[in-house]
């Protein structure tokens, strides 16, 4: 396995769903390549990170506007 491979696989791997012939060469791969290590590295950590941001609310404005059509939606009769 290459680097450009590698890179390719590594949100497969980080949802595990490498099939059972790459996972080994991916995990060959990482421990003899100190480049693709700091990417997986950088990688993970940046997936750390935004999992611990707020998560963003909707304004008022915008809330009202999905409900309003939500309710003029439901209440509406099919043909």
């Amino acid at each position: 396995m290459n680097c450009d491979e590698f890179a390719e696989l590594v949100t497969a791997y980080l949802d595990d769903a490498l099939d059972d012939s790459s996972r080994p060469l991916f995990l060959d791969h990482m421990a003899r390549c100190s480049g693709c290590t700091g990417y997986y590295g950088q990688f993970t950590s940046t997936i750390t990170a935004l999992g611990e941001l707020p998560a963003p609310g909707l304004s008022p404005q915008t809330r009202s506007h999905l409900l309003t059509a939500f309710r003029e939606a439901s209440s509406e009769k099919p043909e």
